[in-house]
């Protein structure tokens, strides 16, 4: 048998904050929209399992509130929100939250993962496999990562040697004036994410440049 609960008051706590007081249990918090929309009152009688629905749709109120507040100072990815809500909610709530965040366009992992690309290749000048796996980090599946990173591996304009050799002449040049200095910056530059293969060539390329004009 389903137990009845018998709501004795029903009063604003603070701001929109509603205080529920019963006949027989503590009393509770509700937002007034919630009490509104379930028209509570005192006198009325409801089922516990309804007032188990009524506490959830007041969880998912807080966690959606949550998740815009978030989203308000930077974009997050689907499993990125998800972890952070599920330290104060439940996973259906969180669920919920992040579905509907995703059908209101606030959540789309394609255009975050765009973002941190552009992020870590052009800003952080991060090779491939460096890029991948600080997206990883976000949350972002591998499928979309590599997608997004495959614009780059396209790119004729500026190829992943051309960044490579950017990222040498403007930050590891003045280490390369011996056998020390040159290895310590393959080290790095592997660090950075890129391949032993395209270091050797870079740094082949540099040499023979600069080195011709000393």
């Amino acid at each position: 048998m389903n137990k009845m609960l018998s709501i004795t008051n029903v009063s604003v706590y603070k701001g929109a904050t509603y205080i529920i007081e019963f006949e027989d249990r503590d009393a509770e918090f509700l937002n007034r929209d919630i009490v509104s929309r379930y028209n509570l009152k005192a006198g009325i009688s409801l089922p516990l399992s309804a007032w188990e629905e009524i506490k959830a749709e007041e969880e998912y109120r807080k966690a959606r509130e949550r998740a815009l507040y978030l989203l308000d100072y930077k974009d997050y990815s689907y499993i990125e929100l998800f972890r952070k809500l599920e330290k104060n909610y439940s996973e259906d709530t969180c669920y919920r939250v992040l579905d509907k965040m995703v059908e209101l366009g606030a959540v789309n992992d394609r255009r975050y993962a765009e973002g941190l690309a552009r992020h870590y290749v052009e800003v952080k000048k991060f090779g491939r496999t460096r890029a991948f796996r600080e997206m990883r980090t976000k949350g972002l599946t591998a499928e979309v990562i590599n997608d997004v990173l495959d614009k780059y591996d396209e790119d004729e304009e500026n190829t992943w040697y051309d960044r490579l050799y950017e990222l040498v002449e403007k930050k590891f040049l003045r280490y390369l004036d011996d056998e020390k200095g040159v290895n310590r910056v393959k080290n790095s530059l592997v660090r950075y994410g890129y391949s032993y293969d395209l270091i050797r060539d870079v740094l082949r390329d540099i040499e023979e440049e600069y080195g011709e004009e000393e």
